[in-house]
């Protein structure tokens, strides 16, 4: 079986959208299709003394857009988010690993395209600090037609794959069906029993940016995300 998953790009996604990308041979990102506000595209959530806050990237309110064709209307969010990611990890044990990727992402450069930073964000995390050697593809670069599902497959078709694996949030809307007479076998994700870790300001959070996971376990990372479950 070679397994595919389709995703639009998030900005530094919690830890269930690196699970699916362990899980996959062929990874997707679907950037190629409609901008949505008040999404994951372009903002994330941090844990602080104070609660939960949104990091966020502005980028405007304008839906008429594919996500690969959002721009980043200025540079000083950059600093803004480095500050805050500083002051609420400094003190976790792993920070100073990641520190200097980091610090080069968010000030030594200047990002223009959402779905490139993203894109960088998340190969980067998933392959020189999560160890995933599953294969990363743009649907742009693919250039494969239609809407909704009938785009996926023809996404999963053009890279030889016979296997799709989706969030469960997708079988509200997902016609099986569909999968089934294209001979692919359609496999939804289970996010449910993440250990907990040891994690600043409780109460725990799971749905958190992976950047409050990788700062407090580092290298062990990967066993909180899918390594406990060969235990």
């Amino acid at each position: 079986m070679k397994k595919i998953a389709i995703i639009q790009s998030n900005y530094i996604p919690w830890k269930g959208y690196f699970d699916i990308i362990n899980d996959s041979d062929i990874f997707i990102f679907l950037d190629d299709v409609q901008y949505t506000n008040r999404d994951w595209r372009n903002r994330n959530k941090i844990k602080t003394i104070h609660g939960l806050k949104w990091l966020t990237i502005p980028v405007g309110s304008d839906t008429n857009r594919l996500i690969c064709d959002v721009s980043i209307e200025s540079s000083r969010w950059q600093k803004e988010h480095w500050e805050t990611i500083k002051y609420c990890y400094s003190k976790a044990k792993y920070f100073n690993l990641y520190k200097d990727f980091f610090e080069d992402l968010y000030c030594s450069r200047v990002w223009t395209n959402l779905s490139e930073l993203n894109q960088y964000i998340i190969t980067h995390i998933s392959k020189d600090i999560l160890g995933i050697n599953t294969k990363f593809f743009n649907s742009k670069d693919l250039n494969c037609k239609g809407k909704k599902q009938e785009k996926l497959i023809n996404l999963i078709k053009k890279v030889e794959g016979n296997l799709y694996i989706s969030g469960p949030s997708a079988q509200n809307y997902i016609d099986d069906l569909m999968f089934v007479k294209n001979q692919i076998q359609l496999v939804y994700k289970d996010y449910f029993g993440y250990p907990e870790y040891e994690q600043f300001y409780p109460p725990f959070e799971h749905g958190v940016t992976i950047l409050d996971l990788i700062f407090h376990t580092g290298p062990d990372a990967p066993y909180y995300i899918w390594g406990w479950r060969k235990k």
